[in-house]
């Protein structure tokens, strides 16, 4: 087999399918594996993320164009024609015709040949149409419209129509076909912001101040980012505006001893270190070695000697620490506010999310026990759903007398969208520009 693009995008596509995995781990995975020329691996990027994005609209396309409708196809089979409808749909720059030669090509060469005439037949019918896609009937069917326009379950629909009103929903589905913008956390324990945007630009890469938040910077034309000599040097991490947001609010002062208990891969804790000037304590802890491994590595490349990072379960820690003034509990959640960056996140289960709120008030039950005496307890996920957020942050409350609401004092330039307390915030992708995230806020009382 001969290593191109398609068959890299197929095989990383195959993968996901398969074993669930990290969109993009996957995909890094599968172009070291191939090692494609530069514009051969851009190629395969595009169709693995496009297919991902549109597989609800795609695989509603294809299904129109089945004469066996009524039997399943096999994962290679679907998944050369995700990819070929993709290319005949979505770009431009890419013959027709080659898009059903290389389909056809790629069934022969992966273990489907009976299913290549079959393959063409279908692609060939989608080319006559007039217009491929018809949209199921809005004023009939208006959540299967939405889902097959935006490639969004309607069980997901729903649950934001429901939560943050049609207009907002609407929006949020808009803007999962946008490209996220890159964020950078400035390193303030080696450089300033205004000594970083020159060495960026001698590197070729645009950067631009961001108000929302202090040394946040916004960067274009970066290439692979790991590769930059700024990087190397720790100069820079990257990470979304939410997340610095948080650790703002978190409001971390040099001295203090602070605990980010579900940790990895680490940025939280390498933008409260630097905010601490790099003195005091910080404890970075997650369930497996190999994460909490990720995050010395990041901690070394910054030079941040204050954080110490260590294997402790947040659900069942085996051992008592000695409380922090500031405690963070970013809890493992169902991702549901990262998925232009994570498209496969929109396809699983809904049933795969009912046992989240319980594990997420356990961590966070646990987290409040290494709270001192009028210590900040901050709670925080990357997902936008209720049940996760303010309904978990309320439950603590009513359930733990010993802490009190602690009021978030967000910059000017953030504006509430969501209907809810002062101690609680839900940023959203097209209203605030960041990804989907929720930050809720208690204060333990003194004793």
């Amino acid at each position: 087999m001969t290593p191109n693009a398609r068959t890299a995008a197929l095989q990383a596509l195959l993968h996901v399918d398969e074993n669930e995995g990290y969109s993009n781990i996957v995909i890094d995975k599968t172009l070291r594996r191939f090692q494609l020329e530069s514009r051969d691996a851009a190629l395969a990027t595009a169709l693995f993320y496009g297919v991902l994005e549109r597989r609800i609209t795609l695989d509603y396309i294809i299904q129109s164009f089945c004469r066996n409708s009524g039997q399943p196809l096999q994962p290679v089979v679907r998944e050369i024609l995700r990819i070929a409808v993709y290319q005949i749909l979505y770009m431009e720059k890419i013959p027709t015709s080659a898009a059903v030669n290389e389909a056809v090509n790629a069934a022969k060469e992966n273990g489907a040949v009976k299913a290549s005439g079959f393959i063409n037949g279908v692609l060939r019918s989608i080319l006559r149409a007039e217009n491929p896609l018809i949209l199921p009937d809005a004023a009939k069917h208006p959540r299967k419209a939405l889902s097959v326009r935006y490639s969004c379950p309607e069980w997901l629909i729903q649950l934001w129509s429901d939560s943050y009103g049609e207009e907002l929903c609407f929006s949020l589905l808009e803007s999962l076909f946008s490209k996220p913008p890159v964020y950078a956390r400035v390193n303030t324990a080696k450089i300033s912001l205004e000594d970083l945007i020159p060495v960026l630009e001698q590197e070729g890469v645009k950067a631009k101040a961001v108000t929302l938040v202090s040394d946040s910077l916004e960067l274009e034309d970066t290439g692979a980012v790991a590769s930059l000599e700024s990087f190397q040097q720790g100069l820079f991490h990257i990470q979304d505006l939410s997340s610095q947001l948080c650790c703002a609010l978190v409001n971390p002062q040099p001295g203090e001893r602070v605990l980010d208990v579900c940790a990895a891969p680490g940025g939280k804790s390498f933008t409260m270190a630097q905010r601490m000037e790099n003195k005091g304590e910080l404890l970075a802890f997650d369930k497996y070695k190999g994460k909490a491994g990720l995050i010395r590595q990041g901690a070394e490349r910054l030079g941040l000697s204050i954080i110490q990072a260590a294997v402790r379960d947040a659900a069942a820690p085996k051992d008592a620490l000695a409380p922090g003034q500031k405690v963070l509990c970013d809890a493992p959640c169902s991702g549901l506010g990262i998925i232009r960056r994570k498209p496969e996140i929109r396809y699983k289960p809904q049933a795969s999310l009912d046992s989240l709120p319980d594990l997420q008030y356990l961590i966070l039950c646990r987290s409040s026990a290494l709270t001192e005496p009028d210590g900040l307890l901050v709670y925080s996920t990357c997902t936008l759903n209720p049940r996760e957020n303010g309904e978990v942050a309320a439950r603590f409350l009513k359930e733990h007398p010993e802490f009190v609401p602690e009021p978030l004092h967000l910059p000017n330039n953030i504006r509430r969208v969501v209907p809810e307390p002062e101690y609680q915030m839900t940023l959203l992708p097209p209203v605030h520009g960041t990804d989907g995230f929720f930050i809720a806020a208690f204060r333990r009382r003194r004793e």
